[in-house]
């Protein structure tokens, strides 16, 4: 395979990943805004619902990281998303509103950092090599 191709796939494989863990990163947000709503109504069982399918957003970012790629940072992602994994299960046992939103803030701040990722690979893939051709 020739650089410039190799250079492309790289590109467009990476912006496929970020834009996917963008997505997980907007669903766990999602839910937990949810789960805050269903706290001030009342409805306890739905707010942990809610918090539930964020946990499990989290245990998948963290199941899917890859140590060998990048030691330093998946230690600290993994460390992250164990803290926030524990701290929604105070937040649903407690109720407490305050905790659902220290991990909205963080998960709005990753998310953003893989955004970067995601759009920033686009951005090298739009001005990598033209006339690239690519076959089946």
């Amino acid at each position: 395979m020739d650089a410039s191709r190799e250079y492309v796939q790289t590109a467009i494989s990476t912006q496929q990943r970020g834009k996917l863990v963008v997505m997980l990163y907007d669903g766990a947000i999602k839910f937990l805004k949810i789960a805050k709503e269903r706290l001030r109504e009342g409805d306890f069982a739905s707010k942990g619902i809610y918090i539930g399918k964020a946990q499990d957003i989290i245990s998948e970012l963290n199941n899917s990281l890859n140590s060998e790629a990048g030691p330093e940072i998946a230690h600290d992602l993994r460390a992250l998303y164990d803290f926030m994994y524990r701290h929604l299960n105070a937040a649903n046992i407690e109720r407490d509103e305050t905790k659902i939103d220290d991990c909205i803030g963080l998960l709005e701040q990753l998310r953003e950092a893989w955004e970067q990722v995601a759009y920033g690979a686009a951005d090298a893939a739009d001005d990598g090599p033209r006339n690239v051709s690519y076959s089946a």
